[in-house]
């Protein structure tokens, strides 16, 4: 076994691990610690003498790791004495079983707590995506265009504050899991989005961090199946990432929807996509499904111009009912103008403009120029695309609105 079946193991069952350890150790940060100990023994062992079972491998060699810590704290030899006679009951085999009845609430637990209030957005994701999601600090670093050393810290303090703020390891009551679900929900969609669609960089996607808050999202559905809300984020990170395979051209760069191959959508996420849609609609929808609902309309329909528009617009309505946003704002504008016209769209865009609502966004001109461009006032619309160019950091995105721009001279 090779690096990549370490790596391969660890990203199936990271969660899981750290989970049943903070449970046993009683210390998040120690167990995220004794497991990656465990992990890096792994890459040196496992190519000479494979383990039969690699997971409870890891379960054990960080169980050990975590006792060799807390022998080490001398205000904990108590506990030091009870956990080592634990680990003697099973340290004859590797298997390193964790109670199976509480191994789901574990992981749910471990969700809410990478997600806790007392952390700071960029806190959350970064511990997300490590304790939960399985990824390295070089990997979160790659996807978010940061230095690693920036992850690693914002991981420790993240650390420090739970350890600190008392944050026990235990599943939220069920009415602390309905307060506390939103950040969780918001978290995952922040790492999706910044997957489907990078912030800055060379790449228009980022496949691989989409992916891993797809695995996220399933997750958080199958152990939270009566939140409506946790499918309806699932079916909107399904039916958008089901667009990937037609988004970008061979060298990357962007294709858009009018010009996409719609064949070339994944139609088994579309359909995963439908049914978790299926399962948030049971009990209304909210902000993620009505954002689920719109994509579904997009995937549902043969090209851009039989697309129900008006549907579209009516969601967008309702999704600014109930999660009211500049953005929401936007993408109203740009349904109104497909169903409707540019010209009532362009009053909606330039009501934000006037609010200044979304200051410093690239989306705004990109948008307004588009409008302009329909309406015949080309010089308007290329000075808004260019602006928009300047405004924008991520390379693909900035070379179509250039080229947009070039084509109005």
């Amino acid at each position: 076994m090779g690096t990549a079946d370490v790596e391969a193991v660890w990203r199936i069952e990271s969660a899981r691990i750290v989970a049943a350890l903070t449970r046993f150790t009683g210390d998040f940060g120690l167990a995220e610690d004794a497991a990656q100990e465990a992990v890096a023994e792994a890459l040196v062992s496992w190519p000479l003498a494979p383990p039969a079972n690699p997971a409870g491998w890891l379960m054990a060699t960080a169980r050990r790791r975590a006792i060799d810590a807390i022998r080490r704290r001398a205000a904990l030899r108590d506990r030091h004495a009870l956990l080592a006679a634990d680990l003697a009951t099973d340290s004859a085999t590797d298997s390193a079983e964790v109670d199976p009845d509480r191994i789901d609430d574990d992981v749910l637990a471990l969700m809410f707590i990478s997600c806790h209030p007392v952390l700071s957005p960029e806190a959350r994701v970064a511990l997300t995506l490590r304790v939960v999601g399985g990824l390295s600090s070089e990997e979160i670093a790659r996807a978010f265009l940061i230095p690693v050393a920036t992850v690693r810290a914002r991981i420790t303090r993240g650390k420090k504050t739970i350890a600190a703020a008392g944050v026990p390891f235990e599943l939220p009551s069920a009415a602390e899991r309905r307060e506390r679900l939103g950040g969780v929900l918001s978290v995952i969609y922040v790492i999706f989005t910044e997957g489907s669609t990078a912030t800055s960089g060379d790449r228009l996607l980022r496949p691989e961090v989409a992916y891993e808050a797809i695995r996220l999202a399933r997750t958080l559905a199958a152990l939270q199946p009566d939140e409506p809300e946790a499918h309806g984020l699932l079916a909107l990170c399904e039916l958008t990432a089901a667009r990937f395979p037609a988004r970008t051209g061979p060298d990357g760069s962007p294709i858009l929807l009018e010009d996409q191959d719609r064949r070339r959508w994944d139609f088994s996420a579309i359909r995963r996509g439908l049914a978790a849609l299926t399962r948030a609609s049971a009990h209304g929808l909210g902000p993620y499904g009505l954002q689920a609902a719109i994509a579904a309309t997009h995937a549902c329909a043969p090209s851009v111009e039989e697309t129900d528009w008006d549907r579209i617009v009516v969601l967008y309505e309702a999704l600014g009912r109930i999660a009211p946003s500049p953005v929401v704002e936007l993408n109203r504008a740009v349904a109104v103008a497909m169903a409707s016209g540019p010209a009532q769209a362009l009053a909606i865009v330039d009501e934000l403009i006037a609010t200044d609502r979304l200051p410093g966004s690239h989306l705004v001109p990109a948008v307004r120029g588009e409008l302009l461009a329909r309406l015949g006032r080309r010089p308007e619309a290329r000075a808004e695309l260019e602006l928009a160019a300047r405004l924008c950091a991520n390379q693909r995105e900035r070379s179509v609105l250039l080229r947009k721009a070039a084509a109005l001279c």
